[in-house]
């Protein structure tokens, strides 16, 4: 896929109307259709409305699923930030999810009432948004909420408050910061944009800057910039202007203007020199890094730079991973992105160094190979590959009417960041008229200039983040603020009468807005169909977009791997996108990319599947490319070689990164060695394995488990069963099984009984642990589980859920913790997953316990608890199946669990019988306290004293590599 990010963001959210555009129609069968006939066709109509305070409305209608899109985005960042206050707009942020005056709980509750989905709030270097997606009966319930805390905010806010949020922001920073390449962030920013740059700093902070946040800090964010006046509200789905007008003036036209906000002066840095640093880390592979700092994304150049990326490093074809992966390979992976925000941006290329390989060489070869494409420029051809797969890759997004990329993101970006809503159009057009003369004049103005050269080498981490994300502009307008001051960056300092304040309201705030009558699901019809060979195809019609999804799912997965040859099945999904009998590497990837089309293998515990992402006018070559993929791998062993290499290095990282190191102890620690789910979840095996794999190896294991008397066909999408199946028939229904008979996976092999006990696994320096406690329950995915799984909601499956309210709602000692019961096919897993703060892991475990205890034990189920898992799962189902995506997940789980085809439409009910007596007896019958296994992944140093007064055995652990 090209990494044409901002681009690609706009387009998942953009061409919601591409099926009536009549250009569609006259694409030729068999050939992909042009570039500036889509980019014509997408359309994203809206009607736009401002308040007398200042709020910006904008509406767009989708009826399609009685779902509303409520998005809330506030043009202030943490380039607004002051000195020595690094970090606070994404604290205030977190702040908003606390109560309000009229609302005083978690913002959340109210929303799980309702069945809320994609809810959410992020934080960048310009903006603050929050969203969710709501049943239509209940936008007066979400609006009433954003207004509250819009209007009616300071009189909730607590000191207790603050310091709570305080702590879960820092484990946020921590959890990021513990990840390989976690300090990237900094590096970026602090050495792109110079000392007192509105970008200088992270968004996340620094910890010092986050300690010393106060409550006056927080009523002066607030006020200065919170007002309606600085915000973009947009309303997406199943509403019209007129309601739309009615209810946003109810809920926000009694909130006063705020001051105008002033945007800090933002310029795009040049490096006075070329510089060069070298970091350790722990990685897998050396990495490589050339970075610029580049224009905003209203800058006419941002998109011309994006195709130059897409081109150079984005696309499977691109120049780098041709020169550098495919023909020479120096390098086990190469990428190039440039990200414009709205001032400014970065761009940047980089390339993994192969085993064995001089990092100097791939340095070498990465600037010439920069070079060369400044010399040469991009082609005709490299540019429609580019815009096909842009468009292509993120067309799944279409449907979405909000969460993080829906196309009420679009609208907001662009009335925010370029005052046009439909900005969008501006930039595709862009896209579609680049030629390659414009890209590579643009490529040489940018990539001319003087380079940041970053070096990743694995090793011990030689810097720290704890205060990096500081240092932020010294200014008069950002001068230290005195404690009884409200301080806007705009004004300076301001006294407390700006008029925005506690706002006099015209609405009823003194209870939550009732829920009017909800819409039921109306899943999509299920129809069957059998090809000539007897592989029978799962078809749900849907013609919101003009796309097709395939899922051609064999009964295979990680599970059928070879004990003694973990790994297999990556390995030979991963070569298997090396190209066909037909096409090789090289050629296979551009067909692709020609057809804006994403055809890909993986695989979970218990299925293979190979998908396909189609534009409809270009569904008969994609499908003819899909089956060729199946059926006809090459498995050059040329290819095998570089493949191998790629998969090691991502096992390396594996075995750098806590939660998958977590993983890979405790799954065989509770399956044992036997059976078929006692291996490493992600599939990556072990390198013993890998390294010995050889070319006929992976070729028998692609004919013993794809074969067509072994699969399924899930179709979704905009098509007819009578229509693709005619396709199908001509490409997968020619596909014979063999004579042999089918492989089966061994289920039948004994689990150990559980051994209760702490593996503690050293990360020296982790500024924070991970924690996983599990046991293998006594019921199969197929089994009634609902109840089960309502248990687990209650206990840590939910934000809202008691383990999660406790380590970071109550504690801080956490940015998020959870539990799960397992979806795979047979024996199930419940397993508990706590990231904290390294000082706090044996405390942690402590209350883990003590809460699984009480829940078990005498603090079964509440009425509110009930109450709110019914209706949260009820009420969410129209909007969890609203886009293609969400229903081919449907009907493949329910061909996976034996369900009936009304199983989702059905289930309303089941929830609705539910009661506390009922749950508690669920969970009392399949948890427990005293049988679990313990993994931690931390600094033995600062975990261990906490562990040994816990009275469970101890035993130093290793992941298996």
């Amino acid at each position: 896929m090209p990494r044409l990010h901002r681009l690609a963001f706009a387009l998942a959210a953009s061409t919601a109307l591409v099926a009536a555009g009549p250009a569609l129609a006259k694409a030729k069968a068999g050939q992909a259709a042009p570039i500036a006939e889509l980019v014509k066709a997408v359309d994203i109509p809206y009607q736009a409305f401002t308040l007398d305070n200042g709020l910006r409305v904008i509406v767009h209608e989708d009826h399609k699923a009685p779902v509303v899109a409520v998005s809330v985005w506030y043009r202030v960042g943490s380039k607004n930030e002051p000195q020595g206050k690094t970090g606070f707009a994404h604290l205030f942020e977190h702040l908003m999810f606390n109560g309000s005056e009229n609302a005083p709980g978690d913002f959340f509750e109210p929303l799980e009432q309702v069945g809320a989905t994609d809810s959410n709030g992020t934080t960048n270097m310009d903006r603050t948004n929050y969203f969710e997606t709501v049943p239509t009966g209940a936008l007066d319930r979400a609006l009433f909420l954003e207004s509250d805390r819009m209007g009616h905010l300071l009189g909730a806010v607590t000191q207790e408050k603050l310091d709570n949020q305080r702590g879960v922001v820092q484990n946020e920073k921590r959890q990021g910061d513990n990840q390989p390449f976690g300090l990237l962030r900094y590096e970026i920013f602090e050495n792109l944009f110079p000392s007192g740059h509105p970008y200088h700093h992270s968004t996340i902070g620094s910890m010092a800057d986050l300690n010393s946040a106060t409550l006056d800090d927080v009523k002066a964010w607030f006020t200065g910039h919170y007002g309606p006046n600085n915000a973009v509200l947009v309303l997406a789905g199943d509403i019209d202007l007129a309601t739309a007008k009615a209810k946003v003036g109810e809920w926000f036209g009694d909130i006063p203007r705020g001051p105008e906000v002033q945007m800090p002066k933002v310029t795009v840095p040049t490096l006075p020199a070329p510089f060069a640093k070298q970091v350790h880390d722990l990685i897998p592979t050396t990495r490589i890094y050339r970075m610029w700092a580049i224009p905003g994304l209203n800058d006419p150049e941002a998109v011309p730079l994006q195709m130059a990326m897409g081109v150079l490093g984005g696309l499977s074809s691109s120049r780098l991973d041709n020169a550098m992966v495919r023909k020479d390979p120096v390098a086990v992976s190469v990428a190039a992105y440039a990200q414009p925000f709205e001032d400014a941006g970065i761009l940047i290329v980089q390339a993994d160094v192969k085993e064995g390989v001089d990092p100097e060489l791939v340095g070498k070869r990465l600037d010439e190979e920069i070079a060369k494409f400044l010399a040469t420029g991009p082609t005709a051809d490299e540019l429609q590959r580019t815009a096909a797969s842009t468009l292509g890759g993120t067309i799944a997004g279409l449907e979405s009417v909000g969460g993080f990329g829906g196309k009420a993101v679009t609208l907001a970006e662009g009335a925010l960041y370029s005052n046009d809503p439909a900005y969008y159009r501006t930039e595709l057009a862009r896209m579609a008229k680049a030629t390659p003369e414009e890209v590579k004049a643009v490529a040489n103005k940018w990539l001319s200039r003087p380079a940041f050269s970053l070096t990743y080498v694995p090793g011990e981490r030689t810097e720290g983040g704890e205060n990096r994300g500081g240092a932020v502009r010294a200014d008069k307008a950002t001068a230290a603020v005195a404690p009884d001051r409200y301080w806007n960056p705009a004004l300076g300092d301001v006294g407390p009468d700006t008029g925005v304040g506690t706002a006099t309201a015209i609405a009823d705030r003194s209870q939550l807005p009732p829920v009017a009558a909800l819409t039921a699901l109306d899943f999509p019809a299920i129809e069957r169909a059998t090809l000539k060979n007897g592989m029978e195809v799962v078809f749900a019609h849907r013609d919101a977009v003009p796309t097709v999804q395939v899922a051609v799912s064999f009964d295979a997965g990680y599970a059928a791997d070879p004990h003694d040859a973990l790994g297999t099945q990556a390995l030979m999904l991963s070569l298997m996108d090396e190209g066909t009998t037909h096409l090789d590497s090289i050629a296979f990837a551009e067909a692709k990319e020609r057809l804006g089309a994403a055809i890909s293998g993986f695989a979970n515990a218990d299925e293979t599947i190979f998908s396909l992402f189609a534009l409809k006018p270009n569904l008969r070559p994609s499908l003819t490319l899909l089956a060729d993929y199946i059926r006809n791998p090459a498995f050059d062993a040329k290819e095998l070689e570089r493949v191998r290499a790629q998969q090691l290095n991502r096992l390396k990282s594996e075995l750098n990164n806590p939660r998958a190191i977590a993983s890979r102890v405790l799954m065989p620690a509770l399956y044992g060695a036997d059976y078929p789910y006692g291996i490493p979840p992600s599939g990556l095996g072990n390198a013993a394995a890998v390294k010995a794999a050889t070319r006929d190896q992976l070729a028998t294991f692609h004919d013993t488990w794809i074969r067509p008397d072994n699969a399924r066909i899930f179709v979704v999408g905009d098509t007819t069963l009578a229509e693709v199946k005619k396709e199908l028939d001509a490409t997968l229904g020619e596909w014979k099984s063999p004579a042999t008979s089918k492989s089966e996976k061994n289920f039948d092999a004994a689990i150990p009984e559980p051994q209760p006990r702490i593996l503690l696994v050293d990360r020296p320096k982790s500024p924070q642990s991970i924690i996983m406690a599990g046991k293998v329950l006594g019921v199969k995915g197929g089994d009634h589980l609902e109840i089960l799984r309502a248990a687990n909601e209650v206990f840590g499956g939910s934000f809202l859920s008691r383990f999660n309210m406790n380590l970071r709602e109550t504690k801080g000692w956490s940015y998020g913790v959870y539990s799960q019961v397992s979806g795979d096919k047979e024996r199930l897993a419940w397993v508990a997953v706590a990231p904290v703060q390294a000082d706090r892991t044996g405390d942690s475990i402590k209350e883990f316990r003590s809460e699984l205890t009480a829940f078990l034990n005498d603090k079964g189920t509440t009425p509110a608890e009930l109450e709110r898992t019914i209706n949260s799962n009820v009420r969410a189902l129209p909007g969890s199946f609203e886009t293609s995506d969400d229903v081919l997940g449907g009907i493949r789980s329910i061909v996976k669990f034996g369900r009936a085809d009304d199983y989702y439409e059905k289930l309303p009910a089941t929830y609705e019988a539910m009661t506390a007596a009922e749950i508690d007896a669920a969970a009392r019958k399949a948890l427990s306290v005293d049988d679990l296994v313990y993994v931690v992944v931390g600094d033995v140093a600062t975990v261990k004293p906490q562990l040994d007064g816990l009275g469970l055995t101890v035993e130093t652990a290793t992941p298996a590599n």
